[in-house]
């Protein structure tokens, strides 16, 4: 009887992967398929007869604005000051500045950004009259309400708003880029390029499905929500937000427009943003030298840090997003925001899967010692398994061709068994996510859960 009913088990585990896989895999296809025919035509229509812009032929702005930069901090001592000092040197004389937040029961940190500000003016160090840590979000309408009092002292108007991390590389050209693009549009987003892992085998698996997983969603993904006129999400970092739009979100301007109970407030905002009329485009763009205008920063290498980093934006996506965002704009927004929000139910997917797996493993193991008959699998479901198979070799096939085209071919080879890492990642973080779900409607407030950052030293890391 026991075996009978793991054989049931494991037929109705086996049911449930197969269908999951094929809704998954046809979604996946139908993006892939718009993104290579899109492609394909603007090749054949537009850039065979006129050269790709680069950043060396963009024109200037016809209205130049001062940007201010805004950088959340906490905990972050150990990277902020590097960080600062590369930003600073990179953009060199454009018209910014950097505010960077802080809270009070972090000194280290606000020593590392003072010990900046005291040498170069182009820095403002704000601190939060509320201890760490509180939200991202409310760390930002910090710094908003920073930008407001140097509006009023100054008798001047920000054009712009720009959101990085304490970790990010920044580009060199990216400050005149949004000032160009952000005259025609609310929101601009450009690429983030995780930097390839250190360490061990594991510790570069886990820091390197991060660039797997980026190099498809700007790579194809964005591009293909903006042509479908679907909202642009920000990936908060490496985005601009038009003053005067940013300002419509707030519910009260002198506070701030993020919710300082979200833990994704820069994906929520590019969609809020398209909700108003507003207008989002995803920037892909290279330099003189070929260099894409992107910003690159470590992404965690732990299992512990990736899980509670992936797990924030699982929360804040996948669950209380679909409570806060609902299910507003046409087809294209609906199913764009469908995608957005399947991470949960695709970590149980991969779940029941793997437990497919170790029943089959275990009943194959039982029948060598006790011999059972068995049924062969419904036609419906063999035909299922194999029209899955088609469909993971085409995502495979996919997701090397994005990879190598951002790092190249041994990079993009290597993300075939880094699935496995990036499968275990997304089930544990979904689990993660479920709990802090819950706890958040029993009367738990979210706050910051963030993970431990690192620098390159940019004289020998790529």
């Amino acid at each position: 009887m026991l075996v009978a009913a793991l054989a049931a088990l494991h037929h109705e585990l086996l049911l449930f992967a197969a269908v999951g896989f094929a809704l998954g895999g046809i979604d996946d296809v139908l993006v892939d398929l718009l993104f290579l025919f899109r492609k394909a035509w603007r090749d054949l229509t537009i850039y065979a007869r006129h050269p790709r812009m680069t950043t060396a032929s963009l024109p200037v702005s016809c209205n130049p604005g001062k940007i201010a930069i805004f950088v959340p901090a906490w905990q972050e001592a150990t990277v902020i000051g590097p960080m600062l000092h590369n930003a600073l040197s990179r953009w060199g004389a454009a018209h910014y500045r950097i505010f960077v937040g802080t809270y009070p029961n972090d000194p280290a940190t606000i020593n590392a950004v003072a010990t900046c500000a005291e040498s170069d003016p182009r820095l403002t160090l704000a601190v939060n009259n509320r201890e760490g840590p509180t939200t991202k979000a409310d760390c930002l309408n910090l710094l908003w309400r920073a930008m407001l009092a140097e509006e009023e002292a100054g008798g001047f108007r920000y054009k712009a708003i720009i959101l990085h991390d304490a970790e990010d590389v920044v580009h060199a050209d990216e400050i005149r880029l949004f000032d160009f693009m952000i005259d025609r549009f609310d929101l601009v987003q450009l690429p983030v390029l995780p930097l390839p892992g250190r360490g061990g085998w594991f510790a570069r698996a886990i820091a390197n499905h991060y660039g797997d997983e980026f190099a498809e969603s700007h790579g194809r993904l964005l591009i293909v929500r903006e042509a479908l006129g679907a909202s642009v999400p920000s990936a908060g970092v490496a985005c601009a937000f038009e003053r005067n739009a940013l300002a419509a979100l707030a519910h009260d301007p002198a506070y701030g427009p993020f919710d300082p109970s979200c833990l994704t407030e820069d994906y929520e905002a590019g969609l809020r943003i398209r909700a108003m009329g507003g207008r989002g485009v995803f920037v892909r763009m290279r330099d003189a030298a070929g260099e894409l205008v992107a910003t690159r920063e470590y992404f965690p290498d732990s299992i512990q840090a990736a899980v509670r980093q992936k797990a924030r934006w699982i929360v804040g996506i996948s669950l209380a997003g679909w409570d806060r965002m609902g299910w507003q704009g046409g087809v294209a927004e609906w199913w764009m925001r469908l995608r957005d929000r399947r991470s949960a139910l695709t970590a149980l997917v991969l779940f029941a899967a793997y437990l497919t797996l170790l029943l089959w493993v275990a009943l194959w193991a039982i029948d060598q010692v006790y011999p059972r008959p068995t049924q062969p699998l419904p036609p419906f479901l063999t035909s299922l398994l194999w029209f899955n198979l088609g469909l993971m070799i085409w995502r495979g096939v996919m997701r090397v061709l994005f990879v190598t085209h951002a790092y190249g071919w041994r990079y993009g080879l290597g993300a075939i068994p880094r699935t496995v890492v990036a499968n275990l990642v997304a089930i544990l973080a979904a689990r993660r996510a479920v709990f802090l779900y819950v706890r958040s409607l029993l009367g738990k407030p979210l706050t910051w859960d963030k993970t431990h950052h690192h620098f390159p030293d940019l004289r020998t890391d790529p």
